[in-house]
């Protein structure tokens, strides 16, 4: 049940000028579903990504970062769903690899200038003979208005579509963005989340353009927690085609800070999505950590509630045993927090104060803020000036259900 998600009429979903896009049925892992997806690129595109730090990161997120490294400009994208090719060994990436030569030769460019992606099952061999057979209907299907389709050919156990689009001002002139994401659970991203592409007919250098991923990635899917487990295969791409006319080389040029600014708040809403649709979802919550001394302190304690079993299912029960949020503060890994300067808010409601229950507290006003589906759980540590936040969700039965039955 996704939580206060709205998905675009798709007639207001923007094409980004210098990028098609190619969705079809490979039969990667189920029949009559849409599997398979390239992207390709105009020539001139700045493209860069932030991928997984989990070590057994997947084969395809290896072949990205190789060919990324490599300084080469990327032409094209593809992405399978249904088998994430993780865990696969020297064979998982050869079939990688296989899938950008098989790409590369059917569009004329080289293999070095693809990326790969997969997304679904761990530690099963990858179909990469249904891939391929199915590049060619990919290809003959390429346009600028499939966004939409895209957003569903990246799906797993994502209940609904995540897609963003917007347009902005920059330096007189109209910019585009619009960006998908797909990710349900397995959500704790490190550097990216499960699979996210932005794409931007403004130009980013290219020397710029990997840092701007990571600034973008940083206040937005880095922000964001399901489960606590980190994919093998979380990647964020950004593709910035310059055909706007708008073109940023410098980091001191006005313009700079207006697009990195623009592509935060574009990836930052598909990240909440994420939270939004996350396996057995019923709540969205805000976890804002105010005071800190530090960033690393205020996401510990951020993340330490956020991640939470007993904190999640006392939300999903609409019960305020707030106890456990002030739990999980003491034990975030802050060795010389002095819980007497801690306050606790839900919502408006003022649960705790200097480390102890708030005497005008009422369970019953704590109790109408659970039972929202939105929630916002704000923290004071009273240690600094330094603010975080991070976006989660309740712990349903309906998670344990998907998880149980996900390879069925």
């Amino acid at each position: 049940m996704a939580v206060n998600l709205n998905i675009p009429a798709q007639d207001t979903i923007l094409p980004v000028d210098g990028i098609e896009i190619g969705v079809t049925e490979a039969g990667v892992r189920k029949a009559n579903r849409r599997d398979l997806t390239v992207f390709r690129f105009a020539e001139g595109t700045s493209v860069a990504g932030v991928f997984t730090r989990n070590r057994f990161c997947a084969a395809p997120v290896l072949v990205c970062q190789d060919h990324l490294g490599k300084g080469t400009a990327i032409r094209a994208m593809v992405i399978n769903t249904g088998n994430a090719n993780a865990g696969t060994g020297e064979s998982g990436l050869a079939a990688a690899r296989a899938t950008c030569d098989a790409l590369a030769g059917l569009l004329g460019v080289a293999s070095d200038q693809i990326l790969p992606f997969s997304t679904g099952v761990i530690l099963e061999p990858l179909p990469v003979d249904r891939i391929v057979a199915g590049l060619p209907a990919a290809i003959k299907a390429l346009g600028p208005n499939n966004w939409f389709d895209a957003a569903h050919g990246i799906m797993t156990t994502d209940t609904l579509p995540k897609i963003v689009s917007r347009k902005v001002s920059i330096g007189g002139k109209t910019v585009t963005l619009t960006g998908i994401s797909k990710g349900a659970g397995m959500i704790r991203p490190n550097m990216a989340t499960m699979l996210g592409f932005l794409g931007t007919d403004a130009g980013i250098d290219q020397s710029l353009l990997t840092q701007v991923a990571r600034d973008v990635a940083d206040v937005s899917f880095n922000r964001i927690t399901v489960d606590g487990d980190t994919s093998t295969n979380d990647s964020f791409i950004i593709a910035a085609t310059g055909k706007s006319g708008v073109m940023v080389t410098s980091a001191e040029e006005p313009q700079y800070a207006e697009l990195r600014d623009a592509l935060k708040a574009v990836a930052t809403e598909l990240a909440q999505l994420i939270v939004r649709d996350a396996e057995g979802a019923t709540k969205f919550m805000t976890i804002k950590v105010e005071g800190a001394g530090t960033q690393d302190e205020a996401l510990k304690v951020a993340y330490a509630v956020a991640h939470s079993p007993l904190v999640k299912t006392a939300f999903y029960a609409s019960d305020p045993n707030l106890g456990r949020i002030l739990a999980a503060i003491g034990y975030a890994g802050i060795d010389d927090l002095d819980v007497s300067g801690v306050n606790l808010w839900l919502d408006d409601v003022h649960v705790a104060v200097n480390g102890g229950r708030n005497p005008d507290y009422q369970e019953a006003d704590g109790q109408r803020v659970m039972k929202q589906a939105e929630i916002l759980v704000r923290i004071g540590l009273g240690r600094g000036n330094v603010t975080e936040t991070v976006y989660t969700c309740d712990f349903s039965h309906e998670y344990v259900t998907i998880n149980a039955d996900y390879r069925s």
